[in-house]
């Protein structure tokens, strides 16, 4: 089978199941397509890409159902974009990107192993107010590596018990959404209009796959796999492809 059908495949299935809890799959994203051989240059600006189609459906159904908890969420991301941007702009060699694509998407697994509990349990901890300091380094990793940053960001807002998991959800798609914006307009200016252009000519069966695929996992709950087994199974990829990566580099 042809590797673009089989990234097609792989684009349309985590687009789905990441839309369906609001994140955009950036990561996974970034996994097939470092498996795949293409240039690295072009593998952030294909994922940021690819993310912002996903989760633009996910936010505006989580604003339209009013669960987007509107003035932690955008000071969150107020102070994310900026540093997505620089972390965009910034040029790196093969080996560095491929040593940072790797240990973000072995910390990305770990990070989808942490249980999550529908409803906040008490009250948020102190370290609820720490949070405005994480997002500026989370948006400059997602900017750097290719990322949106809501599935280091998420983790973090449930353990500190920020608030229940569909606002938590709502906060992620659209840090997500933002941060991949700001993201790739670093992309495009440090790699100019004609690659951007170039990759998105490449890449198109993949955006019309997550754009299908996002609507659907949008519009519904995932039924046929328990949403634990389909984290643990995210997780062994993106771990995988990351442990692949920094043995490689």
């Amino acid at each position: 089978m042809p590797l673009i059908v089989l990234l097609t495949l792989g684009f349309f299935v985590a687009a789905l199941l990441y839309a369906s809890v609001g994140f955009g799959g950036g990561s996974t994203y970034l996994a097939l397509l470092a498996l795949s051989g293409l240039d690295y240059r072009v593998l952030p600006m294909v994922a940021l890409a690819c993310n912002i189609v996903v989760v633009a459906g996910a936010s505006l159904r989580f604003a339209k159902a009013k669960l987007t908890p509107w003035k932690g969420a955008v000071l969150l991301t107020v102070l994310a974009a900026p540093a997505a941007f620089v972390g965009g702009l910034i040029s790196i060699d093969r080996d560095a990107f491929l040593l940072l694509l790797g240990a973000s998407l072995v910390l990305t697994g770990f990070t989808m192993l942490i249980p999550v509990r529908d409803e906040v349990v008490g009250a948020p901890s102190k370290l609820a107010k720490a949070l405005p300091f994480a997002a500026a380094p989370l948006g400059f990793i997602a900017g750097l590596v290719g990322i949106g940053g809501g599935i280091f960001l998420a983790p973090l807002l449930h353990l500190t018990r920020w608030n229940n998991a569909r606002a938590i959800a709502a906060t992620a798609s659209f840090f997500i959404l933002v941060n991949s914006l700001f993201g790739l307009a670093g992309q495009i200016l440090k790699h100019g209009p004609a690659m951007f252009g170039g990759a998105m000519t490449q890449a198109m069966p993949l955006l019309i796959a997550v754009v299908i695929g996002g609507q659907i996992g949008s519009l519904m709950a995932v039924k046929f796999l328990p949403q634990r087994w389909i984290c643990w199974l995210t997780a062994a990829l993106v771990m995988i492809v990351g442990g692949r990566l920094l043995v490689g580099t």
